[in-house]
């Protein structure tokens, strides 16, 4: 993994190439733009790409990831350096953490909690105060992961309710619905939790951690990256939830913005843009850290987090998900 680097956001068709030590990309109009591969930390394609062996080989070789999105929005697999920074010895306590049904179940139950009171933190209202306080008291009883997503279900459906009041009638969710989504609101919101995932799986590789191996995820999800799914949870509010709250109020965003058909609907050309351009801005938003003592970007909270199992593993540090404290 670079260890410095941008996030480059493809929101258009494109054609990738290698030139020398570079990297080339093609666009439909325009000139081609060209990038040194020590200023690449990962891409995220949008649209359609055309790329070739000899410019996967640079990627590799340099650490970058590439992220595919399908049509709909969905995390649809990224292409991964073949060697990555993972270590023996972390991802053998990692395993061994895992495999104690007991502690597995404990960190599962408290990363529903987090991303829960994160919802209700993004949302800013009381109306969820009630759904909320029935969750906390019914995880305790979960033994498994099936039990406590059941309860995360629960309380989100009850959330994303309370989300439509504070939308106006065209981008609200109506129910949570993806694969595809169903209306404007599901599509933003399945972008961005994509979005939010490929960040996670990204910092992920500049850990000694396995992002396969996760707690939370582990046994109802096993095509994707378990541990990236689950250290996204708590994130996804501050992003998704959050940001379709904001944009509706400021009408950032337009129907025009998406392309809808009968029971499905995606973000447009232009409505990708948007969304990039959105997305590359919070990241960049900072906040002071009590404990560095110094600003930090929301971009550096989700490695952060990472860092956070890693000292489970290493230092037996008890792991606490992410809570936004401003």
């Amino acid at each position: 993994m670079a260890a410095v680097g941008r996030t480059y956001w493809l929101t258009e068709p494109c054609r990738i190439r290698r030139e020398d030590n570079s990297v080339r990309v093609e666009r439909p109009d325009g000139s081609p733009v060209r990038i040194p591969i020590t200023d690449i930390r990962d891409l995220i394609a949008f649209d359609h790409i055309d790329i070739n062996t000899s410019a996967l080989s640079l990627l590799s070789r340099s650490g970058v990831t590439l992220h595919v999105l399908d049509y709909y929005g969905n995390h649809a697999g990224h292409f991964s350096p073949a060697e990555s920074m993972a270590s023996a010895s972390v991802v053998r306590r990692q395993v061994e953490i895992t495999a104690d049904p007991a502690t597995r179940t404990a960190i599962g139950r408290s990363l529903v909690l987090a991303t829960a009171e994160n919802l209700r933190w993004a949302l800013d209202t009381d109306l969820l105060d009630l759904a909320l306080q029935t969750l906390r008291t019914a995880l305790p009883d979960c033994q498994d992961s099936d039990a406590i997503m059941g309860q995360e279900g629960n309380y989100r459906r009850t959330a994303w309710a309370v989300l439509d009041t504070q939308l106006p009638a065209w981008l609200r969710l109506n129910g949570r619905t993806r694969r595809p989504p169903t209306n404007a609101g599901n599509a933003f919101v399945s972008y961005l939790n994509s979005l939010v995932y490929a960040r996670v799986l990204t910092a992920l590789r500049s850990t000694p951690l396995h992002p396969a191996i996760g707690f939370l995820h582990s046994d109802t999800d096993r095509r994707r990256n378990t541990l990236a799914l689950d250290l996204a949870e708590p994130f996804k509010p501050l992003f998704a939830e959050r940001l379709l709250k904001r944009t509706a109020a400021q009408k950032h965003l337009k129907a025009s913005d998406f392309e809808t058909d009968v029971g499905r609907a995606s973000l447009s050309k232009d409505g990708r843009k948007k969304v990039a351009a959105l997305v590359r801005e919070e990241l960049s938003t900072t906040v002071f850290h009590r404990t560095l003592k110094r600003q930090v970007s929301y971009e550096e909270l989700i490695h952060l987090e990472a860092l956070k199992l890693v000292r489970m593993c290493l230092e037996e540090k008890p792991y606490k998900p992410f809570r936004p404290w401003w």
